[in-house]
């Protein structure tokens, strides 16, 4: 900066301010402290070191739990950062996004991570970037779960709504199956018969598989029979994959509760494919409400996830939350996919 400041004939605190408060300098002295910087091919104050003088990083911190292209790829993480970058975009500040590999690396990732604060996407109970993210003592909220007394938590009731869309989903069905989200880290596909709901680490497969499998017990049915697809990531293409083996059998199901709507709509592309009726033959629900939801005809539970982005992004940069929180409201939107015909919307949560 001095050398920028000989060179410009100006003093030091004007170079200083032409980078870092350039409203209290006139434009004529930002263009010659600019162009003295050229000529010295000097880049500018160091970030890093400018944050810690002002004790703050002017970026918010989300911790993804999955790859990075996770961020991109999938329709409801995208609503849900969408959510938080609006927030981000309101303050002036930037968004970090740490990608969480199961490496030992990701713990010092986080810790050393230059945010003002984090949101954590959901991710697993046993998951230790959680532990990391508190271990900051930065302001922090946890998307979905896991549940802990120590930081801000945002999530719908996921219990309920799975025993609601199950039970219009499961009604006159004698074979029902589920398209199930990760029971754990590892993601690892499985086919189980009536798993035990709190062998699932990931607190949003545990909430939604109780609530399913109450809502099937509530019919007279037994759980230990219903079918349990575990997909290893929210893919239309896996759940196609898989659907299409389930619904080719003799003893195919008659009816899937999918965890997503990009699983249902794998189901529902596969039914097609395989001459299967919708209702008639299987009837099909998922979650979220996502745009292609409506016009696939699809039961489905509605949510807004961006709104639970914007609700998370503030807790995280250290506003209070407000009471009710009316962001994690869900509804039971009912459409041609299931058989029992029903009111076009039930409010819940």
């Amino acid at each position: 900066m001095a050398d920028v400041a000989r060179d410009a004939g100006v003093s030091v605190m004007t170079v200083s301010y032409a980078y870092g408060q350039p409203e209290r300098v006139s434009a004529r002295a930002r263009a010659q402290v600019r162009a003295a910087a050229d000529r010295l091919g000097y880049p500018g104050p160091d970030p890093a070191a400018r944050s810690l003088r002002r004790g703050r990083a002017g970026s918010l911190g989300v911790v993804l739990g999955e790859h990075l292209s996770y961020a991109f790829t999938d329709p409801q993480a995208a609503r849900f950062l969408t959510g938080v970058t609006d927030v981000c975009a309101e303050h002036g500040l930037g968004l970090t996004l740490l990608p969480i590999t199961g490496a030992p690396t990701d713990v010092d990732r986080v810790a050393e991570a230059v945010v003002d604060g984090f949101v954590v996407w959901t991710t697993a109970d046993d998951d230790p970037v959680v532990d990391a993210v508190a271990g900051t003592g930065r302001p922090a909220v946890v998307h979905g779960g896991p549940e802990r007394g120590d930081l801000p938590f945002v999530s719908m009731d996921n219990r309920s709504a799975a025993r609601a869309v199950a039970a219009e989903t499961f009604a006159g069905a004698r074979r029902p199956a589920v398209l199930s989200q990760p029971m754990d880290r590892s993601r690892t596909p499985a086919l189980l018969h009536g798993p035990d709901p709190g062998a699932a680490t990931f607190p949003v497969t545990r909430h939604r598989l109780l609530g399913m499998r109450q809502a099937w017990q509530d019919l007279g049915g037994d759980w230990s029979r219903v079918l349990v697809a575990v997909c290893a990531r929210n893919s239309a293409a896996e759940a196609y994959d898989v659907a299409s083996g389930l619904l080719a059998g003799p003893d195919a199901p008659d009816a899937v509760a999918a965890m997503s709507d990009e699983f249902a709509l794998g189901v529902l592309r596969a039914a097609a494919d395989l001459g299967r009726r919708v209702p008639r033959d299987v009837a099909v629900s998922g979650w979220d409400d996502a745009d292609p939801a409506a016009a696939a005809g699809l039961t489905t539970v509605a949510q807004s996830l961006y709104e639970q982005g914007r609700r998370c992004a503030r807790i995280a940069l250290g506003q209070p939350p407000a009471h009710p929180d009316p962001s994690t409201a869900w509804r039971l939107v009912t459409r041609t996919s299931t058989r029992r015909p029903a009111p076009a919307a039930v409010p819940g949560g």
